[in-house]
């Protein structure tokens, strides 16, 4: 996509970042018939959700992977489809490898998933069924949530009251009388949870790798991780516990289609354009100021950067509360993850795996073979070091798209957890190389040829995805998803409704309800409320 070289001064809404929720917040207004102006500092838009070549003819998607979570109502009212957005699909959800060389597959099938557990449990193969559809209704309920605009606590309005009618349908479909389990569920232990369930520390470790995604806890921490399991749950397009599918062309072929809808609808996208401030009079936003002196002119800005950058670097302070920037201050991040690139000349042998191994491996591919090994490679973090044994996440995307790599070669994408964005020993840059390495090695420890199978790596540490992806702290959704930061306490309590304490001013990045993943719904929510506010 290329850039508009030519643009007005005047806007009626300018969107400063053009990461996923920009884009289709700006999608959304430009739909409704107002004028918009995306402003991007990278020369492409996407933020997270991008494509990029490494190396001549592989094509990564550099941090987020699968789209799986992005909302349907979003596809459809943008028409992603007749701009180049499509989800292939991919089963196995998961497969998780074991030490031994056995392993447990989880299918979009739940027959045939329950022939899997029967392997380690067959305890846990008859509740697995009953799990599934009790989780799936509360998680209906998280999904009403995430759609919603959260209550103005603690003064709650006519609107909001109205906004909670959305929650008869789940509830009644969990049973009002079950309600008060979901209060229990929600700030329990993903750990503790699986153990009323499931006998077996192979079919946990499965689950659970999926409750600690974008998030910096280990299984065992008390601090919602239970909550982070239904909300991934609540947004995929499974009807499971994890989303599946690979965008043809990689991630960046997603927000590259929200760019182009957001065009065809009318507004405009600058990339190479760095926004240094947020300019302010009377108490108003009133537009920008670019890094060369440019001011555009906007009766609206919506900020799709996070708190730090928006209030700390773009507002002048002059015009906050204290207490609001202190908040900013406060909020967590706590970045743990890296990511790891390898370009392939073939693909590995996996021990264990016999006829079909290539079906068997086109979803997430997971070491994580039991919650303590999960637990175990999350407790270094709380010192400052990185675990050498870590939860790994693997797909190789050729396997469903052959498009992305030079024919007859792959690539393999590897979210490393846990790495801690603040190290107590050494710094990134010269721990480099020693990530792609313990990788190697762990992953030979399950295809003792992988070695022989690299071509090239690329390390993004922790560090890379605050410096290139604009990520604090290398936290990829703008924040920790624990039970302080969601909600009407997303960003912070009082501004969750998506509007700043500055008029014009509004918020939509994952630092907003609902949170994190590639799901567009803070863009949508805040384009809705934009909308509302300007009747």
């Amino acid at each position: 996509m290329s850039a508009q070289n030519e643009h007005p001064n005047k806007y009626d809404v300018i969107v400063v970042g053009g990461g996923h929720n920009g884009l289709v917040a700006a999608g959304y207004l430009a739909k409704a018939g107002r004028s918009v102006l995306v402003l991007e500092k990278r020369d492409l838009v996407g933020g997270a959700a991008v494509t990029e070549e490494f190396y001549p003819g592989f094509k990564f998607s550099s941090l987020a992977d699968g789209a799986g979570h992005l909302l349907s109502e979003v596809v459809t009212d943008l028409n992603l489809s007749q701009h180049g957005f499509q989800i292939l699909p991919t089963d196995p959800l998961i497969l998780s490898l074991l030490p031994d060389g056995n392993h447990l597959a989880i299918w979009h099938d739940v027959n045939r998933t329950i022939q899997e557990i029967t392997k380690f449990s067959s305890v846990d193969a008859h509740a697995y069924p009953k799990f599934i559809e009790w989780m799936y209704k509360i998680s209906r309920i998280v999904a009403e949530m995430n759609r919603m605009t959260p209550p103005d606590l603690p003064e709650v309005g006519l609107r909001d009251l109205k906004g909670l009618f959305s929650f008869i349908s789940p509830v009644r479909g969990l049973g009002w009388k079950h309600i008060t389990q979901v209060v229990r569920i929600l700030p329990m232990s993903i750990a503790d949870l699986l153990n009323e369930w499931f006998q077996s520390d192979i079919v946990k470790g499965a689950i659970a790798a999926s409750a600690v995604n974008n998030i910096s806890s280990g299984p065992q921490e008390s601090n919602g991780t239970a909550y982070n399991f239904l909300y991934n749950w609540s947004g995929s397009n499974t009807g499971l516990f994890r989303s599946s599918g690979q965008v043809k062309g990689g991630m960046g072929a997603l927000t590259q289609a929200l760019a182009k809808s957001a065009i065809s609808l009318g507004a405009d996208i600058l990339t190479n354009t760095e926004v240094i401030r947020i300019n302010i009079q009377d108490g108003k936003a009133t537009g920008v100021t670019l890094a060369n002196g440019e001011q555009i002119l906007a009766k609206t800005v919506i900020s799709a950067a996070d708190m730090r950058t928006t209030f700390l670097k773009l507002v002048d302070p002059y015009y906050l509360e204290p207490k609001f920037v202190r908040n900013v201050n406060y909020l967590k991040y706590h970045g743990t993850m890296a990511r790891v690139h390898f370009a392939l000349g073939r693909l590995p042998i996996f021990w264990g795996l016999n006829g079909g191994s290539e079906q068997l491996i086109k979803g997430h591919v997971q070491i994580a073979p039991t919650v303590t090994y999960i637990q175990q490679a999350y407790d270094p973090v709380k010192y400052g070091a990185y675990s050498k044994q870590p939860y790994l996440d693997i797909q190789i995307p050729t396997l469903t798209d052959s498009s992305i790599a030079p024919e007859g070669k792959h690539i393999m994408s590897v979210t490393v957890k846990y790495l801690p964005y603040k190290l107590s020993q050494g710094n990134w840059d010269e721990l480099r190389d020693t990530i792609a390495k313990f990788v190697i090695n762990i992953l030979s420890d399950y295809a003792p040829d992988f070695g022989q199978c690299v071509q090239n790596y690329n390390v993004i540490t922790p560090l890379d995805l605050e410096k290139v992806y604009n990520l604090p702290e290398g936290n990829p959704v703008h924040g920790e998803m624990t039970l302080n930061q969601f909600m009407w306490m997303r960003p912070i309590p009082g501004y969750a409704q998506y509007r700043a304490p500055i008029d014009g001013l509004y918020l939509c990045s994952a630092a907003t309800h609902p949170g994190g993943g590639v799901t567009g719904i803070n863009g949508r929510n805040a384009s809705r409320q934009i909308l509302e506010d300007l009747k």
